[in-house]
């Protein structure tokens, strides 16, 4: 049996569905204890079948996480049409679903 605590900090409202995948991330890393880089950044909502579903602002939202020195940031492969990734340093992730990131994180 373990418990896992999520601690948004300052007490934070969240109520943007981009965080989805960061939060599933996070508990399946504390629950397998299995650290993650601290250079990936997830911005993706997750659907009940586990499909990353595209986020809103995706290009602000990598312009972000890029100007923080991520190496990387995970999105949903939906969120990618018409996305200009040349003039990012970060290394975009587009991915179909929960499993395929669970795969590339974990192994």
């Amino acid at each position: 049996h373990k418990d896992v605590f999520l601690n948004i900090a300052g007490g934070i409202k969240v109520d943007d569905p981009a965080i989805d995948l960061a939060v599933v991330v996070s508990i399946i890393s504390s629950s397998e204890d299995i650290s993650i880089s601290s250079q990936y950044c997830f911005a993706s909502e997750i659907g009940l079948s586990g499909e990353l579903r595209p986020v809103i602002r995706i290009d602000q939202r990598i312009a972000e996480a890029d100007k923080l020195g991520f190496e990387k940031i995970f999105i949903s492969k939906y969120n990618t049409k018409g996305l200009d990734t040349s003039r990012y340093k970060i290394e975009i992730i587009p991915l179909a679903n929960l499993e395929d990131v669970i795969r590339y994180i974990f192994g």
